[in-house]
This record gives C-alpha cells, structure tokens and sequence, in this order.
C-alpha cells in the first residue's frame, strides 16, 4: 500500500476571471472546489493511474469534513486525525489569462498528543509499502517530524520519498529515503548556489546522494528534468512542449507518475519518463491531469 502524508492539507478554491486585475473587483467565470495539499495531489493522479493510496496527516473543523468528503467523492482514501483547534485551510487560487494569484490558509494548530497519533500510525506499514512524505512542515508542527516519521520505519522495508525543502530534507538523508525531489531552485538554496542548467543539477543532485539519498530527481521547470538513480544511471530529458495552464501540483504529478511507473516496471527509466509526463500533463491542465491526458503526453514525448 501506498501511503500520502500531508501535515497540513486544504481546500482548493479556485476561480477563473476572464482578466485578473489586483486591486479591483473581479468576477469569477467558473469555479471549482478541490481536494490540495501535496501529499493529497500525490494521492490523487496515483488515484488517476491506477494505484490506490490512503492520505494521512490533519483535519479539523467543517473545512477538515469537507475535503474529507471530497476525497470520498473522488473514491479515494483516507485517515487523517482530527484536532480541534482552528480549521483545515482554505487555499483561494484567482485565474486568469496570463497570470494567477494564490491566498493560502494557514490551517489548525497542531497539539503533540496528535503528532503522537500520526508516529503511531506508522505501525500500520509492512515491507514493500510506500511512505511519501511531501509538503513544508507548519509552524505548528515540531520540525523534526518527518524524521520521527522515519525513525519509526527504519529496517522496515519501507520505501520512503521526501518531497520539502531546506533544513526539513536534509534531516531525513541520513535516514536513506528511496527518492527526494527537489526542484532546481530547492537545490541550489540548499547549497547557496543558483542551479541554471541539467549539468548543475547533476552536481548537485549527486551531493544528495552522498549525504545518503538513494534516487534524486531534480525538475527544472521549462528545462527538463533529471534522475541520478541508486544504480549510478543518470537519465535526463527537456521539458514536453504544451501550453502551460497551471502552475499548482506539477511537482507532486511528477512523484505520482514516477511512483506508479517504478512499482509497475521497477524500471528507473520508465518511471523517470512517466513522471516528466504526468508533471507536464498537470502543468497543461486546469487542474491535475487525468490518466488520458498523463499518456498522451508520454507517447507524444517519448514514443
């Protein structure tokens, strides 16, 4: 089994206004409510390959039963605990031709005793499950969660991935995570340099590797994407050509993509394609991309 931890998760809203004008009364063309958070958006293009996935983290308040309702309505699954201070955030993302603006929530305040709750769920995973770990840690949350996460898993024959930033990655390292997926410019503050090209990614990409990391997979935007596999492989390959139309979850697209096609085919390879695809695929979309729509891009690119 797969499973998505996202320490603080939300409600999309999301309006499409024909041109966005800051400062002015705008009207909304469309609207859409949707499951988020990084995790979630993992869970959720998994959902749409094929791979079942139960999302863990926090909820609280009618904010929190709402997107619980909405990942019910879309047959996915999950446990998230419950907390009773504050609310699940709403995150209000505003549309429009050539650019978009995004108020984010801040979300409920965590107590320990729940932290303590998500360390035992970990109990749950066997060997050959799957933890994806992926989202910023709150400031309601102790920063060395995601590490108390892994030390309750290790020589457990869990594959963990690691999708953050900063301090909060380079903690887990030494914990070996199956992936980390950084983008270029997470990888270049991590060493306070600016990544411009796959070469720079590379260089950088392998430093994660030596400090413990077993796959790197570095995205690079409009430029492509790299994967410095556990093997010594280095895959690389430019961005799919599309018109960009969403700039939210391409990211976590990629984890899910690669994440499906690695368990299919335990192929590198493969898995680093698919996930460039369903990353693309989501950056074409309004939304996050569907399974037609991850495979035509993969073909149109790769054959």
């Amino acid at each position: 089994m797969i499973y998505t931890v996202t320490l603080n998760p939300a409600l999309d809203y999301i309006m499409q206004v024909d041109e966005l004008k800051i400062g002015e009364t705008n009207r909304s063309q469309r609207e859409a409510i949707m499951p988020g958070g990084k995790g979630v958006n993992v869970s959720y293009v998994l959902k749409q390959l094929g791979h079942e996935s139960i999302a863990l983290g926090f909820v609280a308040g009618f904010t929190g039963k709402q997107l619980i309702n909405e990942l019910k309505q879309r047959e996915m699954r999950s446990d998230f605990i419950s907390v009773e201070r504050g609310a699940t955030r709403i995150n209000v993302k505003v549309k429009g031709i050539d650019k978009e603006t995004e108020i984010n929530g801040s979300g409920p305040q965590i107590p320990a005793i729940a932290l303590q709750v998500l360390i035992i769920q970990m109990e749950r995973l066997k060997p050959g499950d799957v933890l994806v770990l992926s989202g910023s840690i709150p400031k309601t949350i102790s920063e060395d969660i995601y590490e108390r996460l892994m030390v309750r898993l290790e020589g457990r024959d869990v594959r963990i991935i690691v999708d953050t930033t900063g301090e909060a990655l380079v903690k887990t390292l030494k914990y070996h995570p199956f992936l980390v997926k950084p983008n270029h410019h997470e990888l270049g503050e991590m060493f306070g340099v600016s990544i411009k090209n796959k070469s720079d990614a590379r260089i950088y990409a392998q430093k994660l590797q030596q400090m413990g990391a077993e796959n790197v997979l570095v995205s690079l935007g409009a430029d492509g994407a790299v994967l410095l596999d556990e093997q010594g492989n280095v895959f690389e390959c430019d961005a799919p050509h599309g018109n960009v139309k969403n700039s939210v979850g391409a990211g976590d697209s990629m984890i899910a993509g690669f994440l499906a096609a690695y368990l299919e085919t335990e192929d590198y390879e493969k898995a680093f394609y698919m996930g460039v695809a369903a990353g693309s695929a989501s950056a074409f979309s309004e939304y996050l991309a569907n399974e037609s729509e991850i495979l035509e891009v993969f073909h149109k690119t790769f054959g």
